[in-house]
């Protein structure tokens, strides 16, 4: 069902108003027996019958573009024509996001590696923002018999963004659909730190270093620096990213997940190479604080610093989407070209093969109920949780809303 997208525009379901059902001694909303009492980890083995795999979605034509911003933004009341000025990044390829192209990819190989290790798991993809919607997937695999569902999202790190509000996203289908009580859904942890998600980037930086080794750039400690780049979001949610009492301070648990696993990039290539951690794709009005350097303003820094060559590492991105194909490989390029450095964008994970098996890796190890000091993590952070504590990842503007896999708000 999730290759057969409408034609037609259809906006995306309204908004939940109140969590779905939780039962007596449930602390979490329309989970499953494991994980209802709200524990930091599930350790109990589920009989998962389905997976649902979340993104963001995007434009599939010209025609789809400024609907798929209004639902972007919706609830602040940008006009029209402020849309605009951010859809000549999607009209520049023919009004088509590669972000849906991406996630049908990632399904099937998400299901030819469920096969593989004899799981009959079918995936339904629903997106946030775009058809087919969340709320599609849960119809879907309602529809086909899958009542216990297992939601994967296309995201590794915890933020508003990338974590609570797939969250809501549920909770908003489940609503949607009118199966409270019918279904029960649970979710991957943040996955930043597991083996399967660091490991293509490690694979990518090699193969970027050789190619500059092979254009004659060896002195690489001192001409070259790597920058891990990933979404700037405002300031007040990064501060409130993870649960408050992890203490993470200034950037919270969003910085300090993406400078571990730089970190840990760095450690597994064996070589000192100067990094740092940046910011792209700033959106909002300027007043508002959000996190920085943005990647060009690094970039301007670096020839001062006696850098002829920068490696970018997509830190922050699965897959080649609008942020990277744009923001990187058109914006941050060109800059990095204007400045006379060799420039090189390694890849993001994609379907590489240790990504797509570390997913599936994930379905397992909640199919188990595996205890967490048994899961694979390679940061100190790690592993992180499966329910979300409560809390974690607030929005400042619009408070916390109902959500699944996590104890309210």
């Amino acid at each position: 069902m999730a290759e057969n997208i409408d034609t037609g525009f259809r906006p995306k379901p309204p908004r939940a108003t109140a969590a779905p059902v939780c039962g007596d001694g449930c602390r979490v909303p329309a989970a499953t027996a494991a994980t209802c009492a709200g524990e930091p980890h599930a350790t109990e083995p589920v009989a998962y019958d389905g997976i649902l795999l979340l993104g963001f979605g995007g434009p599939e034509g010209q025609d789809d573009v400024i609907p798929f911003l209004r639902n972007v933004t919706a609830g602040r009341g940008i006009p029209d024509e402020r849309l605009e000025e951010v859809a000549h990044h999607y009209r520049h390829f023919g009004g088509v996001s590669p972000i849906n192209e991406h996630n049908r990819e990632l399904k099937a190989a998400l299901t030819a590696e469920l096969a593989a290790r004899g799981l009959d798991l079918p995936v339904h993809w629903g997106n946030r923002n775009w058809m087919p919607y969340v709320a599609d997937a849960l119809q879907d695999a309602h529809d086909a018999g899958r009542t216990r569902l297992l939601a994967i999202a296309t995201s590794a790190y915890s933020s508003y963004s990338s974590c609570r509000q797939y969250r809501e996203d549920l909770a908003d289908a489940v609503e949607a659909t009118g199966l409270t009580g019918l279904v029960e859904v649970d979710k991957v942890r943040q996955f930043f730190d597991h083996p399967g998600f660091v490991t293509p980037f490690v694979d990518g930086l090699r193969t970027a270093i050789a190619e500059l080794e092979a254009r004659g750039i060896t002195d690489l400690e001192n001409d070259v620096e790597v920058l891990f780049s990933t979404h700037s979001i405002p300031t007040s949610d990064a501060d409130r990213s993870g649960p408050a009492e992890r203490g993470f301070g200034p950037g919270g648990a969003y910085v300090a997940q993406h400078t571990a696993v730089a970190e840990q990039i760095i450690a597994q290539l064996g070589r000192d190479l100067p990094w740092q951690l940046v910011y792209q794709s700033r959106s909002g009005p300027p007043q508002v604080p959000w996190l920085e350097p943005d990647i060009n303003d690094a970039l301007q820094e670096l020839p001062g610093r006696g850098r002829t060559a920068v490696l970018i590492v997509p830190l922050g991105f699965v897959s080649d989407h609008m942020e990277v194909l744009w923001d990187l490989d058109t914006e941050a390029l060109e800059t990095a070209g204007e400045l006379g450095l060799v420039a090189l964008r390694t890849a993001t994970p994609g379907t590489h093969p240790a990504y797509v098996a570390g997913l599936v890796d994930l379905v397992e190890e909640r199919l188990r109920g595996d205890a967490a000091a048994d899961r694979p993590h390679l940061t100190d952070l790690g592993p992180w949780y499966d329910v979300c504590r409560p809390g974690c990842c607030e929005n400042k503007r619009l408070g916390f809303q109902p959500a699944l896999a996590g104890i309210a708000p």
